[in-house]
């Protein structure tokens, strides 16, 4: 049985995986290791290409569009690996840079959960961790992010030393999150309420919950293509966002969740709940 299961789930991934999985061929993690696609009905032909070029590769099909979090479950759920490496479609891990996160929860027993550095192709750094989701937060991280692709020099500058600082966030991102099995377990796998966006976050709180820690790793380096779906599909990525931040509101901030409901009709944000599939 192998150490670590790499889950990556797919949509529409086709033009993406490729890079992904050609990247884990030729720099393998030394620690023993499967890789698992879980597809979430892609119209592309990606599980097609991923079976035709990479026949080591497991292919899950999961028969609809599931969303993020209830794909990824499926294949945690068919495997038992100790380590659980969730991966997206459009990340190229460095070379050793796998290793240095299973190194990380080898050296930190009270670690659960650990994230790389995330970087896009021009190496810009992606503040890819930070504290939990609230009102203020929130804010911040949007000013931060909105500065942070205008260029602004004074933001660029600390997001860049942000992210050469390794630290023990709330959470880090789902792009690139390895994951102790026992640790995903015991906080019942992610909540399949999110379809997409937050997700990571509410796992990681359901971690700390337990009095366990996350780690960013910023020696591990991984290049992401940044809101790759937001692009594709701006508006339903949008719904997708604003349906998973009222569930989480809901959930871990029940007082203000009435406010952001407010606030969402007023701007003429609010989702349509009948609406799931980017």
């Amino acid at each position: 049985m192998p150490r670590l299961t790499v889950v990556i789930v797919t949509f529409n991934s086709r033009a993406d995986i490729g890079a992904c999985l050609r990247t884990l061929a030729e720099h393998p993690p030394a620690v023993s290791h499967e890789v698992v696609i879980v597809d979430n009905a892609s119209a592309d032909g990606t599980t097609a290409a991923v079976r035709e070029q990479w026949p080591d590769v497991r292919v899950i099909d999961a028969g609809e569009n599931l969303g993020f979090a209830a794909a990824n479950n499926l294949g945690i759920r068919a495997t038992s690996s100790e380590l659980v490496l969730l991966l997206n479609p459009d990340t190229l891990p460095a070379p050793g840079a796998v290793d240095r996160l299973v190194a990380v929860l080898d050296a930190w027993p009270r670690v659960a959960v650990t994230g790389p550095r995330l970087v896009d192709r021009k190496g810009r750094a992606e503040l890819s961790f930070g504290p939990m989701i609230g009102p203020l937060s929130e804010l911040r991280q949007k000013i931060v992010t909105a500065g942070h692709a205008r260029g602004w020099p004074i933001v660029a500058t600390a997001v860049e030393r942000w992210t050469r600082q390794a630290s023990f966030p709330d959470w880090v991102s789902g792009a690139c999150l390895l994951i102790r099995r026992a640790d995903l377990e015991a906080a019942g796998l992610l909540d399949e309420r999110y379809f997409l966006y937050t997700e990571d976050v509410d796992l990681c709180a359901a971690v700390r919950a337990r009095g366990r820690l996350v780690r960013f790793t910023p020696e591990a380096e991984v290049v992401h293509a940044r809101g790759a779906s937001r692009a594709s599909a701006p508006g339903p990525a949008e719904q997708a966002y604003r349906r998973s931040q009222l569930a989480f509101y809901q959930k871990h901030h029940a007082r203000w969740a009435p406010l952001l409901k407010a606030y969402l009709k007023v701007r003429g944000r609010f989702p349509d709940r009948s609406k799931q599939d980017l």
